[in-house]
């Protein structure tokens, strides 16, 4: 079934949530699926509990914000602990309809060992929350943990301060309760949802319902506080500039918590699409399935990570054959997050599924942050008429793809600048500075960071009566006549080459993988400065290598590419799988791969100083790690 656009008859709403009973109201939609849950990333599994139509989707989130508003009070702040699936999108949405502030968090092993709970520890502590809703199954696992002797006093304390919600209890309702929810959306100009005759009960446009916190790339995590209708003017800017509506089918395996695979849960229903799920272990396990997720449901759209591209690349070749029972031909859009996005493996990418239907135009490089909620820009245009300047033919900068292109600034709601972030000027285009975001989209802040968040979301530009700007952190170049931005990376990260020349680190962890990507893992590489050393950490794929000769050879070829490109590595350091900090989008983690490798507290394989062998820094036979004496 094709569905219009919807823009010309039904109004944008306020919030997100509002948008639910209008598509429930209309019979083509009541039934149709709005999320698809793939347990195991195939389509193989699926049965009734897979599918989530608007019709039942609307009224779960009734019968749960019912539920919380019994037990909680409107306003109050709720941590949500459910694994990925419908339960979660239920719950997020029940949320907002109980006018309650969501904290999504990854659930981590109730176990609370190592350095699995640090995250849960920080969100309790800075929220304060009222309640956490969690599965029975973890909750009771929570209690078994109380229950030890030997526990974190200070997060039993933190677990002992909420109270606990199941999910299970905000699943069942009485036939009476149910008997409450009225819709009165039947007329067109009325397509709001009421319940017991009162008025909206939800969130408003203006008041906070979520904290999502930042991805943890440059620093510890922070809480970023995002109004009602801060999402909802996100989620529509969005929805415009990837041209979606009903018709869509997205599939994405994004972390559910935050950012863009938060956001894709609020576009899926603003769009009344079609969202199709899987858990980023699903992808992990086997990258290729998403790919036949894509095939199976005929995808539209999918946002992924840019590292995506050539850790897929490298796993299908695995495949026999290599694109069986591929048929990417319905992708209209390939939407790559996570800047800096390389257009050599975006090349190598097409150049390989092009066999299988995958149209070059459809690739989206697009740029996002928490703290204007997740969507900026894309460089992607879908738009009937007008310029179009689709991949390949699309410029590049130092290797890079554009993520927005800043031509037709008069029709933009999210206003992009880049700035001398020392003076607050506005740079000439071709000249590199930091990049600057105004819009209806900002957060509202870091929660209980008031000076941070002046500093960050209270900008003014230099010399101009402006409104206020939010400084991403990020660099960044506005190139060409159609004005293209490219982001080059974050300015913290940047190092200083003994020439003084600035270099940004994923330049060299490029280098290093291209020269060993037969041994080294994809996106798993950290470039750091330690005092006046430049460093690199990377994570070895194969065991059939971790000879001290071979090891060895690795790092002498990764030292040699850089000297090629005039870059002179004091030090490289080959570590065991999972030893590279990441955030849960797949970022590396650069300032806690330097804190980590400086504590001894990675699984060190070789490290070589140049030109002096440090050796193998890891005693296998006590496997107690050894600290590097020049650190």
């Amino acid at each position: 079934m094709s569905y219009e656009n919807f823009d010309p008859i039904f109004p944008d709403q306020p919030v997100v949530d509002l948008y639910l009973p209008v598509w429930a109201s209309l019979p083509a939609f009541r039934s149709k699926p709005a999320f698809i849950w793939s347990e195991d990333g195939t389509a193989d599994v699926l049965n009734e509990g897979s599918f989530l139509t608007y019709g039942q989707l609307h009224d779960s989130v009734q019968f749960i914000s019912d539920e919380l508003i019994r037990q909680v009070r409107r306003r109050d702040t709720v941590v949500i602990l459910c694994s990925p699936g419908l339960d979660l999108v239920q719950l997020i949405y029940g949320c907002q309809r109980a006018g309650l502030v969501s904290v999504p968090i990854s659930p981590p092993d109730p176990r609370f060992e190592n350095e699995n709970c640090h995250h849960l520890a920080r969100a309790l502590s800075q929220t304060k929350p009222w309640a956490a809703i969690a599965h029975q199954a973890y909750i009771a696992s929570v209690f078994r943990y109380l229950s030890l002797s030997l526990i974190d006093g200070k997060l039993a304390l933190l677990l002992r301060s909420v109270q606990w919600i199941s999910m299970e209890s905000l699943r069942t309702c009485t036939a009476a309760e149910a008997d409450q929810v009225v819709s009165v959306i039947s007329r067109k100009d009325q397509p709001f949802f009421y319940h017991s005759n009162s008025s909206y009960y939800g969130c408003k446009p203006e008041e906070p319902y979520l904290i999502q916190y930042t991805s943890g790339a440059t620093g510890i995590p922070k809480p970023v506080v995002v109004t009602a209708g801060a999402a909802a003017h996100n989620v529509r800017v969005a929805r415009k500039a990837y041209d979606l509506n009903p018709n869509d089918v997205i599939v994405s395996w994004l972390p559910q918590y935050h950012d863009c695979g938060l956001m894709f849960l609020l576009l899926t229903v603003v769009s009344g699409a079609t969202c199709v799920l899987t858990s980023p272990i699903s992808f992990v396990t086997r990258p290729i399935t998403w790919l036949h997720l894509i095939t199976t449901f005929k995808a539209t759209c999918t946002p992924v990570p840019s590292f995506t591209l050539p850790l897929v690349l490298k796993r299908v070749k695995e495949e026999t054959p290599p694109c069986g029972g591929l048929d990417l031909c319905s992708l209209r859009n390939l939407i790559l997050i996570n800047e800096p996005v390389y257009r050599s493996g975006v090349e190598e990418f097409v150049d390989v599924f092009k066999a299988v239907g995958l149209n070059p135009g459809c690739v989206s490089p697009s740029y996002g942050l928490a703290e204007n909620c997740t969507f900026v820009s894309t460089a992607w245009s879908g738009g009937e008429g007008g310029r179009r300047r689709w991949f390949p033919a699309m410029p590049s900068y130092r290797k890079l793809l554009p993520s927005a292109r800043l031509m037709d600034e008069s029709s933009s709601e999210i206003e992009v600048v880049v700035v001398n972030g020392e003076t607050g000027e506005i740079v000439e285009d071709g000249v590199e500075g930091e990049i600057w975001i105004s819009s209806p989209s900002n957060a509202s802040g870091y929660l209980g960071h008031p000076s941070l968040t002046r500093d960050t979301f209270h900008c003014k530009l230099s010399n101009k009566s402006s409104h206020k700007f939010v400084r991403t952190g990020d660099r960044g170049v506005i190139k060409g006549t159609d004005r293209f931005l490219f982001v080059i990376g974050r300015c913290s990260d940047v190092i200083t080459l003994t020439n003084n020349q600035e270099i940004h680190p994923h330049y060299i962890e490029s280098i290093a993988y291209n020269n060993c990507s037969s041994y080294l893992r994809g996106g798993c590489l950290a470039a750091i400065k330690i005092s006046d050393t430049i460093a690199v950490v990377a994570e070895m794929q194969r065991q059939d290598k971790n000879d001290a000769e071979s090891l060895r050879k690795i790092c002498e070829g990764i030292r040699k590419a850089a000297l090629i490109e005039g870059i002179e590595l004091g030090l490289v350091v080959l570590v065991k799988r999972g030893n590279v900090p990441k955030t849960t989008s797949g970022k590396v983690k650069r300032w806690a791969a330097k804190e980590k490798l400086a504590g001894g507290g990675m699984s060190v394989l070789m490290a070589v100083k140049f030109g002096k062998t440090c050796g193998v820094t890891k005693d296998l036979e006590t496997n107690r790690p050894l600290l590097l004496s020049f650190l």
